[in-house]
């Protein structure tokens, strides 16, 4: 119920506010563990991606944000959870792959934190722990442009991204995420060039 509050609060706040434009939707499946991996430019990017995505989203999100009384109520209320930055949280861990055996949709910002220059940064191994440790498909997305009223933001959500033999070899998690990032780079590109084609038109 809170999800859905929020979820159709923020489509309405976009809408009149802001000028989302989303691409590749359909690349989500519409059942099954899905793991989506995004690059990180704001803290609206949560509810951006819970608004335009038809399925519910549960998001990981730095322990902080958890402590402060209101803005950790309805976090917990719209499915995210807490990780703490900086170690390895085997509690959130054990978290994500449940909502993933559960078939489930988890999205991470692999980065781990905001790219003020909007520039991709090293991913993190938690997306590659993820995606080997589950049969979940990995999506990438995009998302560029700078948010406020009645700016451009362009989300571009690619096509899975091939992970069978890397789980069939055993691969590492930092092999894993590299390969992972490489494809929000790749869909990056795009979202950058949509963005720009909408400024310019």
């Amino acid at each position: 119920m809170m999800y859905n509050i929020v979820k159709y609060s923020s489509y309405f706040l976009a809408v009149i506010f802001m000028r989302v434009r989303v691409t590749g939707r359909e690349n989500v499946p519409k059942e099954g563990p899905v793991l989506i991996c995004s690059n990180h430019i704001s803290n609206f990017d949560p509810p951006l991606l819970a608004t335009h995505i038809r399925r519910k989203v549960h998001f990981m999100a730095k322990s902080e944000l958890f402590n402060k009384k209101i803005l950790g109520f309805i976090m917990y209320f719209v499915g995210a959870f807490p990780v703490r930055r900086g170690v390895v949280d085997r509690k959130s861990l054990k978290q994500g792959i449940q909502f993933l055996n559960e078939g489930q949709v988890l999205c991470l910002f692999p980065e781990g934190t905001r790219s003020k220059s909007g520039e991709i940064g090293k991913g993190l191994t938690g997306a590659g722990f993820f995606a080997l440790r589950s049969d979940a498909t990995v999506v990438p997305v995009a998302i560029s442009g700078r948010y406020g009223l009645f700016r451009r933001v362009n989300v571009v959500i690619g096509r899975p991204v091939p992970m069978q033999d890397l789980r069939t070899n055993k691969a590492k998690a930092e092999e894993a995420t590299e390969v992972i990032m490489e494809e929000i780079r790749a869909v990056h590109q795009q979202a950058k060039t949509g963005t720009s084609r909408l400024q310019s038109g």
